[in-house]
């Protein structure tokens, strides 16, 4: 599994610049001197529009996907994104930092931002409902399928992952399914805590723990799929995880990060998202 796959940083684009750089040194090349003449002036280039987007972490390879086809739809807007834990990125936004676009893996986070005026009331989007999962790689001795959640108190389950539930909703969704399953008193000294619900599925894949509670966005990706299986705790054994996106306040172009918003809640967006694993809000 290479460092690419597990990519949580910003996407960054580089296309543009070999596009253009031919074409820069063809004009200078006609020039003698420090002007260019009206023949090889190069013509002005449109600006493109750039959407700056704080991620939770569940969202990576839907993301990814979504983000590759909404660019192809409109070439005239360009996303960055940025993965992480919804917690983290809520502490930051309440601290300015520079983004267009929230999409957290609950709801309670962005209306919190709307309530302290960070973010438009008239942009809050619910785009999907996450669910859990166990996952455990192939070669594993554990069996979720036959024993459910009496699977995490086996002795072959020496480490179980979780997202960390002081700043993730998936985090706290796995404790509740802990505690509903009446063994998070047995479990408890066992957990591995990944800073989000992403890290927590690199520690499983990886062989740093056993066994690993976490969304069933990540365990339907490809990457994972083909390295582990997987069994879904039943929904009612944890609070339902609505997920919820909003523009900020502070965006710079509120057209662009509409015309994101728009494609992520619309008929293409939703594909995408259920064929992760995501429930889709009002069916």
């Amino acid at each position: 599994m290479s460092r690419a796959d597990w990519n949580v940083g910003p996407v960054t684009r580089y296309g543009l610049f070999w596009t253009l750089l031919p074409l820069t040194l063809s004009g200078l090349s006609g020039c003698t001197t420090g002007e260019a003449s009206p023949s090889t002036a190069l013509a002005p280039i449109p600006a493109r529009h750039v959407v700056s987007i704080a991620a939770a972490s569940d969202l990576k390879f839907a993301l990814d996907d979504l983000a590759k086809r909404f660019e192809q739809a409109e070439p005239d807007v360009e996303l960055r994104i940025t993965h992480g834990s919804s917690g983290n990125f809520f502490a930051q936004i309440r601290n300015h930092a520079p983004f267009d676009v929230y999409l957290s893996a609950d709801r309670e986070y962005p209306e919190r931002l709307i309530k302290e005026g960070l973010a438009m009331e008239e942009t809050l989007v619910l785009y999907g409902i996450g669910h859990l999962v166990i996952w455990v790689p192939n070669d594993s001795p554990l069996d979720p399928s036959l024993v459910g959640m009496e699977a995490l108190v086996d002795a072959a389950a020496h480490k179980v992952a979780i997202a960390n539930p002081a700043h993730a909703p998936y985090g706290r969704a796995a404790v509740a399914a802990l505690q509903h399953a009446g063994i998070y008193d047995r479990v408890r000294d066992r957990l591995v805590l990944g800073e989000n619900v992403t890290q927590a599925a690199q520690y499983v894949a990886s062989g740093a723990a056993d066994a690993g509670i976490i969304a069933l966005s990540l365990a339907s990706a490809p990457i994972m799929r083909d390295k582990g299986r997987y069994w879904q705790v039943p929904p009612d054994s944890y609070p339902r995880l609505d997920q919820a996106g909003v523009i900020l306040s502070s965006t710079k172009d509120l057209a662009a990060a509409r015309k994101f918003t728009s494609y992520l809640s619309g008929e293409h967006g939703r594909q995408i998202l259920q064929s992760y694993g995501f429930a889709l809000p009002g069916e």
